[in-house]
């Protein structure tokens, strides 16, 4: 199938309920009359009825047709895929096979669940490439990092701009010849054996822990690779990458969701590399790099150990920026900022602990309250209230008062009153003592225009973020962003009366308004945090697959269910008894003993 490379991609989302088979029985049209290639003997076999949600058209297909075969009778104007598809509500790649009745939903890279698939394709086209090059060679998918994947390469020696050069016009020709990826499931002892002998000592660990019977991998040309999720069917649907060289390695870069047809502009991120390089040195320290490696430390009996030592880094990292903070008298304006689930109450609040072993006294000051009246807020496209608008908050009230402390006066702090939309008096007065700094927390904290008439040596400015380090293996990165959204769902559940359902159909609009007013302003951070914890996911997962599989199937939101369901059995589950009740963790599983 090949895919034209120009043009926008055309979804066509479809609320509507399918029409009943008996009304459209006409409608059917069977895939033998516009597929001749199909063997006879299949024609012959009975049939299927498959439904196609983009067109809301139904198909009569022989059983034992793929996706790829039902594909082009749909007549669907997709420049840009399919690179997988939905079926009843569960992702697959073009290489499914019907034997039923099925819904599908045919998607495309400008779909997240679609980019995923796309992009796996990818790292496997750069692992064939290195191996081609480069034997006995390593590929560490490293770093999600400035729009694209830092990859560290170990190739003998210092990677340069000819070997970076080399690779891309190696990953070029496998493309252009069009590979297939053949999709192989076999007993996951044949998988490990397999593996083993071609040393691939990371994916051997995490086969070896999941239990499962039976593992699915993939082959290109010959070379076997494992990866948790669907790839496409061949190199040729592979149309737009590149690769530069970065830092120690290189950036694979990837084609643009939003503008298909570009490559997703790079953004400098120095300071979010650097804390993911000082995450993964204190790894490889420890040995555990990998999903794999913590699943076997723990079943060895290291589990507190792995636990008491995550959680001594955190505190010292917490006590650094403290310590950064009281060595200059002239930073008296705190500034927090992370997107959701990123941690950011617990951290400030056990900075505050930190600041105050420094003999400074932190005085919060909460930006809720500096709302403007209802009938000043802005509204979003849909004409809502959109209350993550900077626009949103009385900046100059703000400013006021903040400079106003600064220089020793007293202020009367607002207070917003969420029921009638306005600002009132609080009849708080406070001054700023000399042992005493503000601490704001919130999601514009790090934009510049909420403090730039705020003298800039006044201030020190944190980034708190879910950042995950730790892979299932070299091949498969753990997005932060399912970090993230498992430790919402749990706490959601816990403290809101939210389901799963509720949090994962909620999520799309937190990650547009974090893309919108979070993280162009990361890098403006003085420090940045990393609130993952190496053993979280374990502990999450007990918590979070009980409430992820009461999503029921016929929701669209259980495809992202089921793929965080899988993810999370490839984790052993650990006991929370033994964390802290101070553990940042523990803002989402409970137990904490700070008040929120």
């Amino acid at each position: 199938m090949r895919r034209s490379h120009s043009g926008t991609a055309n979804d066509r989302p479809v609320d509507a309920s399918p029409p009943s088979p008996q009304n459209i029985q006409n409608q059917a049209r069977p895939l033998s009359r516009n597929c001749p290639n199909l063997p006879k003997a299949m024609m012959k076999e009975r049939t299927v009825r498959i439904f196609c949600k983009n067109n809301q058209q139904y198909y009569d297909i022989p059983a034992g047709s793929t996706l790829e075969d039902l594909y082009p009778l749909t007549n669907l104007d997709m420049p840009y895929g399919p690179v997988s598809a939905k079926v009843n509500n569960k992702v697959e790649g073009l290489h499914f096979v019907f034997f039923n009745n099925k819904d599908v939903e045919f998607l495309d890279i400008t779909s997240a669940s679609g980019l995923r698939t796309y992009t796996r394709s990818l790292f496997f086209v750069l692992y064939k490439a290195v191996s081609d090059l480069y034997p006995n060679s390593r590929l560490r998918i490293d770093t999600p990092v400035s729009n694209g994947y830092y990859c560290r390469l170990q190739i003998g020696h210092e990677v340069t701009e000819e070997d970076v050069g080399r690779l891309r016009l190696e990953m070029h020709r496998i493309v252009a010849r069009k590979l297939p990826f053949h999709r192989v499931t076999c007993h996951t002892s044949e998988a490990i054996e397999l593996f083993k002998r071609e040393g691939r000592t990371n994916k051997v660990k995490l086969l070896e822990s999941t239990g499962l019977l039976y593992t699915t991998y993939y082959t290109l040309d010959g070379l076997p690779d494992y990866y948790y999720g669907s790839l496409l069917t061949n190199t040729e649907q592979i149309y737009m990458f590149d690769i530069i060289k970065f830092a120690d390695g290189i950036l694979l870069r990837l084609p643009d969701p939003e503008n298909p047809s570009q490559l997703r502009p790079m953004v400098p991120q120095p300071k979010m590399l650097e804390v993911f390089d000082d995450h993964h040195r204190w790894q490889n320290i420890l040995g555990i790099s990998t999903i794999g490696e913590f699943n076997e430390a723990c079943a060895k009996g290291a589990t507190n150990e792995l636990i008491n030592v995550s959680e001594a880094l955190q505190e010292k990292k917490i006590s650094a920026i403290a310590d950064r903070i009281a060595s200059d008298p002239r930073r008296r304006v705190i500034l927090i900022s992370g997107p959701s689930s990123s941690g950011k109450t617990t951290f400030s609040k056990r900075l505050s602990v930190q600041l105050m072993a420094c003999g400074l006294w932190p005085m919060p000051i909460s930006l809720d309250d500096y709302f403007v009246d209802r009938d000043k807020t802005p509204l979003d496209a849909q004409g809502e209230y959109d209350f993550e608008n900077i626009e949103a908050l009385n900046i100059p009230l703000l400013t006021q008062h903040i400079n106003a402390l600064l220089q020793g006066e007293e202020v009367e702090l607002p207070r917003y009153n969420f029921q009638t939309g306005r600002s009132e008096k609080s009849g708080k007065r406070v001054r700023l003592e000399n042992h005493q700094i503000l601490l704001l927390e919130g999601i514009h904290a790090l934009n510049p225009a909420l403090t730039a008439d705020i003298d800039d040596s006044c201030k020190f400015k944190i980034y708190a973020s879910a950042l995950t380090t730790i892979l299932l293996d070299d091949h498969n990165y753990i997005p932060t962003t399912d970090n993230r959204l498992l430790r919402r769902i749990v706490r959601d559940y816990k403290y809101r009366g939210y389901s799963a359902l509720d949090t994962i159909r909620r999520w799309k609009s937190v990650r547009q308004g974090e893309e919108k007013w979070i993280f162009p302003y990361q890098e403006n951070a003085d420090a940045m945090f990393n609130s993952a914890l190496l053993f979280e996911l374990a502990a999450l997962r007990q918590q979070a697959l009980n409430l992820l599989e009461q999503v029921p199937e016929s929701e669209p939101e259980y495809s992202e269910a089921y793929r965080l369901r899988k993810f999370l059995q490839y984790l052993k589950p650990i006991s929370t008894k033994g964390l802290p009740p101070t553990s940042l963790l523990r803002e989402f599983l409970g137990g904490s003993t700070f008040k929120y």
